[in-house]
């Protein structure tokens, strides 16, 4: 038998079906595991452990490493089947993506070729007003570029530590120390800037590390005690178990929560490698636990073999598909599974194994590495051709599109007059130079009014003053940010210092929009405890507005625009490019007008003296539908945001409903 077979682990391939079964069903939508993306932290782990312990192996038998080797087989492995998914995503994003999508996202696939694209995605993660990242379909090679840059720096650790003092000690306290200082600083930036934490490869070293550790164990520890083989196994399946069912997209996560599934990963690695005594394959006696047995099933087998390519086409296929059809049925779904499923196949049987097993590609390093860069070098430069193309592509309309959702606010154009989460402190800006003032006081949809309200006070003889928030409502309603992944107490904080100083400053009217509470529940996708949530919400937009009525002054609360249910600049772009008009974006009254919470808020508003209840829906809608394209402009900018130039066409409203409440 040869070496291959007898390293060969059924138990490791079934470890790999468990993770890739976990992120696809995640992304494909399966509520009952909200937790699947905990997957990709089973691969890192399952990385770490294999190549440390091939490394190590080499190490120790010949005291050096033949880098060039391992460089190629990870080239033969790697490469080929994801720059052929690159160049296949790219090519159907030509029929199914506007141009603008194509040229950004054409960066994406770029960085993506280079194994880079975790860096690009963290400088995304902090734009307020990216596109929404589950319409990039290159968004999940940053796993693979993490693994990748994995791989450049691991070898030369172990290196350096065996030079340093040869032996497997000194190997296992570097692992060992770089794993803690990764794991330290993940935690604490999970809690301060999450992005960083979750994309980039320093700062998830430490489950490679924790997988690197895992293999230099001796597994002779564990030979002889079948129990405990069987219980740790058992209580690995049931950590991972636990994370798949219980975390969710707002966990802050990576941080604490990622040892959950590390921690059961390392334990189903270790209990898996104790059932062969020496020169016995590993399989042999797996039926001893049951664990290991159920991960070494024919089917699991098939999927574990196929993780790679299926990790590779699941998100392209899911992502184009809820492009053309946005409410996918679950048939729907399981014909994306199935379609999935087929292109895995075909690619890991025509594209992955051959070249892998490709006897004149494994005869000499050099000539994997030498196709390899170029392979390397042709994915980036067709992809940045891909994004000239798209936009030598850009018509008249779709530059208007295009320039419509990127023009910034009024208030927004100010640099720091629209304050970042961390900001606890208000800064107000003032705008124009009329002796008396306008207050704007809200989140980014008060915001989007900043451009009408403006031009409006400015012809009145009023100076506008904002106190804007990124995602802080007036309201005092307590909140979970998503983008923090934890309670938004800096926005209580701000809010309050922000009604104080808006009292102080004593303005002939405050003028107050927010984002609709249905409106975020769209946006997260659930409901939540919706009566708790309504109680707290009416108590909090009722104390907001009796504190401003009782210090004696106007309130004019606008109420919040019409919700869609995708981005409306990239729907209407796509309409165009498909000589579609604009109307197929249109919603229907009844899903985005929160016409029922809207009454209950006048119910509010109207009860409070001096305050008054502006509302401007029928700019947006009939009596049954809500309009994305009105008076030939793009009316916003993404799902919920106006865009500027519709905005400033609203000023003689903001004249004759708003600023007139001064004189009331």
């Amino acid at each position: 038998m040869s070496a291959s077979a007898q390293d060969f682990r059924p138990d490791i391939e079934g470890l790999r079906a468990l993770a890739v079964a976990g992120v696809i069903a995640f992304h494909f939508g399966l509520t009952a595991l909200p937790g699947g993306f905990a997957g990709v932290d089973i691969f890192f782990v399952i990385s770490g452990y294999l190549i440390t312990r091939h490394l190590v192996a080499e190490i120790s038998d010949t005291g050096r490493l033949d880098l060039l080797r391992f460089y190629a087989r990870r080239a033969r492995r790697l490469l080929p089947a994801a720059l052929f998914v690159i160049a296949a995503t790219l090519a159907a994003g030509a029929i199914i993506l506007s141009p603008e999508e194509q040229a950004l996202y054409s960066k994406g696939a770029m960085f993506a070729s280079a194994y880079m694209i975790n860096l690009w995605l963290i400088r995304w993660s902090f734009d307020y007003f990216a596109n929404d990242a589950t319409s990039n379909p290159f968004i999940h090679y940053w796993s693979l570029s993490v693994e990748e840059q994995f791989y450049l720096a691991w070898p030369a650790l172990l290196m350096l530590a065996w030079w340093m003092k040869p032996g497997k000690r000194a190997i296992v306290i570097a692992v060992g120390a770089v794993g803690l200082v990764s794991f330290v600083l993940c935690a604490w930036l999970t809690s301060v800037s999450q992005p960083w934490a979750f994309y980039l490869s320093p700062l998830r070293a430490w489950e490679f590390a924790a997988g690197g550790l895992a293999s230099m164990v001796p597994a002779r520890l564990l030979q002889e005690r079948l129990l405990l083989g069987r219980a740790l196994s058992l209580a690995g399946l049931t950590m991972i178990g636990v994370a798949y069912l219980t975390f969710s997209e707002d966990a802050p996560f990576p941080g604490f929560l990622a040892l959950l599934p590390v921690a059961g990963t390392v334990l189903l690695l270790k209990a898996g490698a104790a059932g062969a005594r020496d020169g016995t394959p590993h399989s042999h006696n797996s039926g001893r636990n049951w664990v290991k047995a159920a991960l070494a099933l024919p089917p699991l087998q098939w999927i574990g073999k196929l993780s790679y390519s299926l990790y590779l086409w699941h998100w392209p296929v899911i992502v184009y598909a809820g492009m053309l059809a946005p409410e996918l049925t679950p048939a729907e779904r399981l014909s994306c599974l199935a379609l999935t499923l087929a292109l895995a196949a075909i690619s890991y049987h025509l594209i992955e194994n051959p070249i892998r097993r490709n006897g004149w590609l494994m005869a000499n390093a050099a000539r994997a590495l030498v196709p390899a860069l170029l392979l390397t070098g042709t994915g980036v430069a067709a992809a940045y051709g891909n994004a000239r193309l798209a936009v030598d592509n850009l018509d008249a309309e779709q530059r208007v599109i295009a320039a419509s959702a990127a023009e910034p606010s009024t208030a927004r154009a100010k640099a720091g007059c629209v304050q970042d989460y961390e900001t606890v402190t208000p800064r107000p800006c003032v705008f124009g130079d009329g002796h008396r003032v306008i207050a704007l006081f809200g989140d980014s949809h008060a915001d989007h009014w900043s451009t009408p309200l403006i031009e409006a006070g400015r012809k009145n003889g009023y100076r506008v003053v904002t106190w804007l928030k990124n995602s802080c409502r007036a309201s005092r309603i307590s909140v979970w940010s998503s983008e923090l992944k934890r309670p938004y107490a800096e926005c209580d904080r701000w809010r309050e210092q922000a009604i104080a100083g808006i009292i102080r400053a004593k303005p002939a009217l405050v003028v107050i929009s927010e984002l609709a509470l249905t409106s975020g529940r769209k946006m997260a996708g659930r409901a939540g405890d919706t009566d708790s949530q309504d109680a707290d919400w009416r108590a909090g937009l009722r104390s907001t507005l009796t504190s401003l009525s009782q210090a004696g002054l106007k309130v004019a609360f606008i109420r919040d625009v019409p919700f869609n249910n995708a981005n409306v600049d990239t729907c209407v772009a796509r309409a165009l490019w498909r000589n579609e008009t604009p109307s197929r974006c249109d919603q229907t009254r009844a899903y985005a007008a929160n016409d029922t919470m809207a009454a209950a808020e006048r119910d509010i508003v109207d009860s409070i003296p001096n305050a008054a209840y502006v509302d401007l829906t029928d700019r947006f809608c009939s009596a049954t539908i809500c309009h994305v394209f009105i008076d030939g402009k793009l009316a916003f900018r993404d799902q919920h945001h106006m865009a500027t130039p519709f905005a400033e066409s609203l000023e003689p409203e903001m004249e004759e409903r708003v600023i007139s409440k001064v004189g009331r």
